[in-house]
């Protein structure tokens, strides 16, 4: 950055009634004290400077990040006139988009440069990305270009580590004496980690579960609760200390909508979807609507072949929740079920791959309680792989069975189908369901079987067979079965029944896996 672009900045963010020749002249004296100006006065101006410091990649400006900056400048400057704080602040945009550089990374650094007592708690996901981001902060306050415009600006020496670093301020008394205030800190943690003793004016929660996580009901009620039980209690002054979280949605249940749905009125809540071909009415405010460029958050980082590819890699469920900001299909229906081929015969056995037949089995009882229920339904679903790399379904059995019945089936259809035929059956949690899949696989002697524990719900699961189904790249064997199969997959993940999904789905994963190769 120039000097004479420097000027002007500061010029622009000169505060009303001040002489901008005063300012001027000043800047002309001093270009250091000129840049430590302008970056106290503007948090987007501090991270452009200071960018280099922290990313080996050039800076590429787009609104977002600006208004990001602006709104952490707001909530800080607020903070440190002691007043009751604005709002919690929930930021979802996609993942490339410079959001932990940011809030977990230039925040703290800037702040401190005006404030040098304030405390900052930052939380992620994994231990190992928290320090990674604590790291590039205690780097960026090292850096020789940081103590040039703030050299009273350190890190206490017998305090700095990557978890726990702490600031000093160097106060000059009067020539060649100085002294050492004692300032804020950055204390880094994961999801479950230690928080006792530790206080934050900043709470800031950066990516708090992955997507990994995110498919697992359990994880989610566990972060869940501890950003509910265990993080607040960490503020230096409830009223006044802010709680800041960024990240890309996930499940509907994410930590994002676990806190939305309190509907708490002291939140402010910013979505920004990748594009809005799509996610129009999931901008918030509605008013940055109009930044979007070509229907793009950020047409250089997030270009229409960058979000084709997101769309290839992450499947419409992971496409809609980190891209869209939107954990659920656009369309409400995951799968475009005109896209099905209806085949008449069997492929020849020369172009099948291989096979399997994946079983659901159904868990839900006839009667529970004194209390009639709608059982659910067992589905036993076979699915080819062909050499053409396309993939068919040629059979679907079906139906509520006693459990003896069913077993009687599940043997029969194995029988039919023959040995090679790899049969898999989803084991449900719990004793019940491991007792279960043990005694089908002992109905199943000789057989190639096996119990499959899958991670995620349905919806998840499905997603990677929902874009091999839009593609048209699953045929159907011509039978009664199909049209009861067809209006499920229309409905899902809506469809009161989801069993015949979740029985393809399990059976194009196997399909679709690496498996060791066997020598006969």
């Amino acid at each position: 950055m120039s000097k004479q672009t420097i000027i002007q900045n500061v010029i622009k963010h000169s505060v009303e009634g001040v002489d901008k020749t005063i300012v001027l002249r000043a800047a002309m004296a001093n270009p250091k004290l000129l840049i430590r100006e302008l970056n106290n006065r503007s948090f987007y101006e501090f991270l452009v400077y200071f960018w280099p410091e922290v990313s080996g990649q050039v800076f590429q400006a787009n609104w977002h990040v600006k208004y990001f900056c602006d709104e952490l400048q707001k909530i800080a400057e607020n903070l440190a006139e002691g007043r009751p704080k604005l709002y919690d602040f929930i930021a979802n945009v996609p993942p490339g988009t410079t959001k932990t550089i940011i809030f977990s990374i230039m925040f703290p650094a800037w702040c401190w440069s005006r404030w040098y007592w304030m405390k900052f708690i930052c939380i992620s996901y994994a231990e190992k990305l928290s320090l990674e981001s604590a790291d590039y902060c205690r780097d960026l306050i090292r850096s020789d270009r940081y103590h040039m415009i703030y050299p009273d600006i350190q890190i206490k020496e017998d305090k700095d580590t990557k978890s726990n670093f702490r600031i000093v301020k160097i106060e000059q008394l009067r020539l060649g004496k100085t002294r050492k205030k004692l300032g804020g800190s950055r204390f880094s943690t994961s999801i479950g980690g230690t928080l006792m003793g530790f206080h934050g004016h900043f709470l800031i929660w950066d990516d708090p579960i992955n997507p990994e996580q995110s498919v697992s009901t359990i994880e989610l009620e566990t972060v869940n609760r501890w950003l509910d039980q265990t993080l607040p209690t960490r503020k230096v002054d409830k009223a006044v200390s802010v709680t800041i979280g960024i990240m890309q949605r996930l499940q509907q249940n994410d930590p994002t909508g676990h806190m939305l749905e309190k509907k708490k009125e002291n939140i402010k809540h910013v979505c920004l979807p990748g594009e809005i071909d799509h996610y129009a009415d999931k901008v918030k405010p509605q008013s940055l609507k109009k930044f979007y460029v070509d229907n793009l958050l950020d047409p250089i980082r997030l270009n229409r072949a960058v979000l084709a590819d997101l769309m290839a890699d992450l499947g419409q469920f992971g496409y809609a929740g980190q891209i869209g900001q939107y954990p659920t299909p656009p369309s409400g229906g995951m799968f475009k079920v005109d896209n099905f081929i209806v085949a008449n015969s069997m492929p020849n056995p020369i172009d099948i791959v291989d096979t399997v037949r994946y079983w659901d089995k159904a868990a839900t009882k006839e009667n529970i309680g004194g209390k009639k229920t709608k059982a659910a339904w067992t589905v036993g679903c076979k699915m080819l792989k062909l050499r053409n790399g396309r993939w068919m379904i040629v059979d679907v059995k079906r139906g509520r069975w006693s459990t003896d019945e069913r077993e009687r089936i599940i043997k029969s259809c194995a029988e039919s189908d023959g040995e090679m035929v790899r049969v898999f059956m989803e084991q449900e949690p719990g004793s019940g369901g491991k007792e279960s899949a043990e005694a089908t696989t002992r109905n199943l002697a000789g057989f190639i079987i096996k119990a499959d524990r899958p991670q995620g719900d349905k919806v998840y699961r499905a997603d990677p067979y929902s874009v091999q189904v839009n593609d048209g790249n699953i045929s159907l064997l011509n039978a009664d079965w199909n049209y009861e199969f067809i209006e499920e997959h229309r409905h899902f993940p809506n469809s009161t029944y989801k069993d015949q999904v979740d029985a393809a789905a399990g059976a194009f994963a196997k399909l679709t896996s690496k498996r060791m190769v066997v020598v006969w």
